[in-house]
């Protein structure tokens, strides 16, 4: 078959298994976010290793790049979906799980570094992996359960934002005093603060002067779709603009978006229109991606004992840092509790800090294959969590 047509048919296949995957999840009272990552698990090369059963090569960076689509649709979406001034109401609880979120895996790596051998660069490199939360699953499964506004979801969407400027920060500053010349370390800590700043600074003047103009002219224009064509080419801009320009992760860059056009008519209408198409093939394509990438039959018993370990690191880390943060932030130890457990998803963002480290000679090929395992194991867990914490309330889970 020509490699359109294997595109087709994997993609046919793809959404298809999400599907089925989410249905069965939901008879068995879990979340359907759960099912459609099992399905990406069991379509990988743990199981029947869909990609390579194809003869096109370029199927599997098709995919990826529909998959990255789909997280930047999923975090455009959850903006939307979150009043600013919820988040403001939970400035306090947010900024606290995101900082200490952030910090207690790095000293729990110091820890357990030295397990594996690791030196104290090593070591603080690992636990900057294990800082680093990826807050797309939680957002889906939150919105799944009708919790998407409530305190614990918007201080989890709020932490996680803390917590990726945080953790860039972190490995930038790292990689300047492990790498950079004599001399270069306070310059490019001055860049890297100015970059993050500027991008920061010029997303909200761009949200409160231009973007109401230039959507109020789209309603006008006479093409279909002009408002949802408009609110889709901003969501690609602004996350194009968070990763070239701010160093921040592409997906911030699509939230901060959806977090400015919250509340308005055109926000609403962007909303209702994108949300069939996301939810129908883009983030299906972004969850099943998640097992596609992680072969659980390459690692030996060394391995296995590392990924046992990092995965209670990773999880354990975050509920105690975020739950910590969220209880001094005045929530109760419930809702701490949940905060943790929506922190503890490593995803996409954590394989990005492990690629930089492997680029920089900080972590092998080896441990970085560990990595990618913990990072699907804390992303399976996650709804599991969730859910567990979320059993008994009343809040009428909206399904897509």
């Amino acid at each position: 078959m020509s490699p359109v047509l294997d595109f087709v048919l994997a993609l046919a296949v793809v959404v298809g298994a999400a599907k089925l995957g989410g249905m069965a999840a939901t008879k068995l009272g879990q979340p359907a976010v759960l099912g459609e990552l099992l399905a990406g698990l069991l379509l990988g090369p743990s199981a029947l290793d869909l990609t390579h059963r194809f003869g096109s090569t370029e199927l599997e960076p098709v995919l990826h790049h529909l998959a990255e689509l789909g997280v930047v649709v999923l975090m455009f979406l959850a903006g939307l979906e979150t009043e600013l001034a919820d988040l403001h109401r939970a400035r306090l609880p947010a900024t606290l799980a995101g900082t200490l979120g952030a910090a207690t895996p790095v000293i729990m790596a110091l820890v357990v570094g030295p397990l594996f051998g690791l030196g104290t660069e090593q070591s603080v490199f690992l636990g900057l992996v294990l800082a680093a939360t990826s807050v797309s699953i939680s957002a889906r499964t939150l919105m799944e359960l009708g919790a998407l506004r409530r305190p614990e979801g918007v201080t989890v969407l709020g932490a996680a934002v803390v917590d990726d400027v945080l953790v860039i920060l972190g490995l930038s500053v790292f990689l300047a005093l492990v790498q950079g010349a004599p001399g270069d370390g306070p310059v490019a800590l001055l860049m890297i603060f100015g970059r993050m700043g500027a991008f920061f600074a010029v997303a909200v003047a761009l949200g409160r002067w231009v973007l109401p103009p230039v959507l109020r002219w789209a309603e006008h224009q006479p093409v279909s779709e002009s408002v949802a064509s408009t609110g889709v080419v901003l969501m690609l801009l602004f996350a194009w603009l968070a990763e070239a320009g701010g160093g921040v992760a592409m997906i911030t860059g699509s939230f901060l978006l959806g977090l400015l056009l919250a509340g308005q008519p055109a926000g609403r209408h962007i909303l209702e229109r994108l949300h069939p198409v996301a939810y129908t093939l883009l983030v299906p394509v972004f969850l099943v991606n998640v097992g596609l990438t992680a072969n659980l039959r390459a690692f030996g018993g060394a391995q296995v004992f590392q990924i046992a370990v990092l995965t209670v690191v990773a999880v354990v880390s975050k509920l105690l840092g975020c739950g910590a943060g969220a209880k001094l932030g005045r929530m109760s130890w419930r809702q701490s509790l949940r905060v943790g457990c929506g922190m503890v998803s490593r995803g996409e963002v954590g394989l990005i800090i492990a690629t930089a480290g492997r680029a920089s000679g900080l972590v092998s090929d080896d441990l970085f294959g560990v990595f990618m395992v913990v990072a699907l194991i804390t992303t399976v867990v996650t709804p599991l969590l969730l859910k567990l914490t979320f059993a008994g309330d009343e809040m009428g889970a909206a399904r897509a």
